[in-house]
């Protein structure tokens, strides 16, 4: 209730008390008296009205300046959205409707995933992400949401989808070691069911199709360095087939696809990837060295150190999957730095750049491999 209503009632209830009063006296008798209290009420009665007339005035002046403030404030905001929603998106290269193309990657928020995602849209297609966040972040695609280019969905692809789209990106499976072993039968699944469905929306809307494979499909190789025409060296029972046997069936599958309906597949096998949004506990070699030397831990190095690892930066991975997918090859392609190193390079280059205080220390290497592989297998027997 408004402070003008309150003192108005208040004004009512004083003219019915004197009022009141007023009656009983000339019912009283004494006339004169009851004459002068009558009208004393009266002018206490008007100039009450006064009082509340200039109130209220000054209230609805009030009322009226917040009214032009609102409105002046909400003409500020608008425009203020409007600066914003023109430049809070990266660079977008404008193409018309016959260039531009649509884009589904699956896996879209991952590490990998979202750069291309950021490479597809600068280059002005219409993107679409579909992933179910298992491993990858929203926060990785954050800049995109809301433009008219770019769509995020939550589903798992194990589960069909049905879209239109002229190119697909099948990205989705989880890439690292504490991932894929997490739950091996999903892995399993994500890289045989996930792209069946895959392969079969490529072929209903005549779609091309890149499959990003690994080198882990390669197994534990005994050529160095594997040259895609090697059939590779791969126990179908360790603790990484789930992830490795996967791999290789899905990449038969979009070879059984090409030569059955005549559906063009890309299969890119990724070597070692490095670059922003890499995920510090994913249990790979430079992720593991930058958060030891981050926390001075000790720097760990499984046997000698001499073991050679080749690291492609994460955008020269980009650049080399739109290339693959806008080629006419469709033979399996090695993606990586052929330019190796030993560990033992990389962690004191690492520990060097971050200024870390600490020490590298090796440990036993078959100590820790058949550990491991040989609990795994008690498990699974």
């Amino acid at each position: 209730m408004r402070t003008g209503q309150i003192k108005k009632m208040g004004c009512v209830l004083m003219v019915f008390c004197l009022t009141f009063l007023a009656v009983y006296v000339l019912t009283s008798g004494e006339n004169k008296k009851g004459e002068d209290i009558l009208e004393n009420v009266k002018r206490q009665v008007r100039t009450g009205d006064d009082d509340l007339q200039q109130q209220v005035e000054g209230i609805n002046i009030k009322i009226e300046n917040l009214e032009n403030t609102i409105a002046m404030l909400k003409s500020e905001l608008q425009l203020a959205k409007t600066k914003i929603n023109a430049t809070a998106y990266p660079h977008v290269k404008k193409r018309n409707y016959s260039e531009r193309k649509r884009i589904l990657v699956t896996g879209g928020a991952g590490f990998v995933g979202s750069h291309l995602v950021d490479a597809l849209m600068a280059d002005g297609h219409e993107v679409t992400v579909v992933d179910n966040f298992f491993t990858g972040r929203k926060q990785n695609v954050v800049h995109w949401i809301g433009h008219p280019n770019f769509e995020l969905m939550n589903h798992d692809i194990v589960n069909p989808i049905f879209i239109e789209v002229d190119e697909i990106y099948h990205l989705a499976s989880p890439a690292s070691p504490p991932n894929y072993m997490y739950n091996p039968i999903k892995t399993i699944k994500t890289n045989t069911l996930g792209t069946i469905n895959m392969l079969g929306l490529a072929k209903r809307v005549k779609a091309k199709m890149l499959l990003a494979s690994t080198s882990e499909v390669y197994g534990d190789p005994e050529q160095h360095p594997q040259t895609e025409n090697y059939w590779g060296n791969v126990n179908p029972i360790g603790p990484r087939a789930c992830y490795d046997e996967a791999k290789r069936v899905a990449e038969s599958m979009c070879y059984a696809y090409k030569k059955q309906e005549a559906l063009e597949v890309r299969v890119a096998r990724i070597f070692n990837t490095f670059g922003p949004r890499m995920y510090m506990n994913d249990g790979r070699v430079v992720s593991n060295f930058i958060l030891q030397c981050l926390q001075n831990k000790s720097v760990t190095i499984y046997g000698d150190g001499q073991q050679t690892r080749s690291f492609q930066y994460v955008t020269d991975l980009v650049e080399g999957l739109i290339q693959l997918m806008n080629s006419n090859y469709s033979l399996p392609v090695n993606l990586g730095n052929p330019e190796e190193h030993s560990i033992e390079e990389f962690a004191t280059i690492i520990k060097k750049l971050s200024g870390s205080s600490s020490k590298i220390v090796h440990v036993k290497a078959m100590e820790m491999t058949q550990g491991k592989e040989s609990q795994i297998l008690k498990e699974l027997d």
